[in-house]
């Protein structure tokens, strides 16, 4: 099974945080939108395996960008290139990334009538001054309005929260999961608010004009969400995602079991269990290259190490842990012997455990889960 993401790179404006590749202009949509469709056909060969089989995909997933920028006949059109090159299972996961500020009453219904069945819905916070400090294109009001509707409308729906944010208190933030939950909302991703270089608010902070982010902040409304999410029956299968049970991402989960997928658009990725792939991170290049029938595309095989390292990352990342047995069996008894002496210091800290010879973090390692990852990473093994 595989799946196939669709980067949509315009947005209405830039959020101050937000490094993804992505441009105001929507001068070169409707170019953009008929080059995403010849890419699907470009390369509806990739997921063939070596006896030339197809692969199934099932799950198409808009992202961005803001994908609810496009009409609906828009996203209809690529929907049924992926259907006419590609063999798609009977039910696919299909997600379309929105901001509140797109999603009217009539909007919502049309998108309930195509083949879209799952929303992930771009809240980030409740409160005004939030909005506002990140730059949203939303407000408050139509936060809750599109969630009002839209789950009228749709019964699989994420929303997305960033926590970590300065001036938002402990009670502040239990208050904006208290609203996510009043909704019935199956799935929720949570991030902490980080400061990447070279975007505004990177320039922001440097200019005194916002606090920086406390980590010890951001660590304390983890381990609140974690709680109140857990209490309220969701399963944290993944570091930043949280679902109820049937309602985890497919998309999502993919990435995170090594599973194959094809990345459409500029500064998309791509991966088919041995290589990895890139396209270019410029839409007029984007373009031009896709219009003179060249993928504009970077790949790199991933060796041994790249391959275990990522597998500690995501492994950690999520419910399913780091298999010690794959690791003997995959990797070898090197790396096997490697990850048990580098883990040491973790399980003595009560910030890793094996269970049923399942690495995994404890709750008080989860929210440090990435910085003891690398500390796991092989770095020095020849391939």
């Amino acid at each position: 099974m595989s799946g196939i993401y669709i980067h949509i790179p315009f947005c209405k404006q830039a959020c101050h945080y937000c490094d993804f590749h992505f441009s105001t202009s929507m001068k070169k949509k409707d170019d953009m939108v008929l080059a995403l469709a010849k890419e699907i056909i470009m390369r509806k060969n990739e997921l063939l395996d070596s006896a030339g089989n197809e692969n199934q995909i099932e799950t198409i997933y808009f992202g961005g960008g803001t994908p609810s920028v496009l009409s609906n006949d828009e996203i209809n059109f690529l929907i049924s290139e992926v259907y006419k090159n590609y063999k798609v299972v009977e039910n696919p996961e299909i997600t379309l990334e929105a901001n509140p500020d797109d999603l009217s009453t009539e909007r919502i219904i049309e998108l309930s009538k195509s083949l879209i069945n799952r929303l992930s819905i771009g809240i980030q916070s409740f409160y005004e001054e939030d909005l506002k400090m990140m730059n949203r294109a939303h407000n408050s009001a139509e936060a809750i309005n599109c969630l009002t509707e839209a789950t009228k409308y749709f019964d699989n729906i994420s929303l997305d929260l960033i926590y970590g944010i300065p001036g938002l208190t402990d009670e502040m933030w239990r208050k904006n999961i208290e609203i996510a939950l009043s909704f019935g909302i199956p799935h929720i991703s949570s991030y902490a608010l980080t400061v990447e270089p070279k975007t505004a608010l990177r320039k922001l902070i440097d200019t005194g004009k916002i606090a920086e982010p406390q980590d010890e902040v951001a660590s304390n409304h983890f381990m609140i969400l974690v709680e109140m999410l857990q209490k309220s029956g969701f399963i944290h299968y993944e570091l930043s995602n949280f679902g109820k049970e049937n309602y985890f991402s497919k998309n999502n989960s993919a990435y995170w079991l090594g599973k194959k997928y094809i990345g459409i658009g500029p500064s998309a990725h791509s991966y088919d269990g041995e290589k990895r792939g890139w396209n270019i991170a410029n839409n007029s290049l984007y373009l031009k290259s896709i219009q003179e029938n060249i993928l504009p595309i970077e790949t790199e095989t991933l060796s041994k190490s790249d391959r275990y390292n990522e597998y500690i990352m995501t492994g950690l990342r999520t419910i399913w842990g780091v298999s010690l047995e794959r690791i003997e069996t995959e990797f070898g008894l090197d790396y096997w012997n490697y990850l048990k002496k580098q883990s040491q210091k973790f399980l003595n800290d009560d910030l890793l455990f094996i269970e049923n010879n399942i690495l995994k973090p404890t709750a008080k390692g989860k929210f440090l889960t990435d910085g003891i990852a690398s500390d796991l990473f092989y770095l020095n093994l020849e391939d």
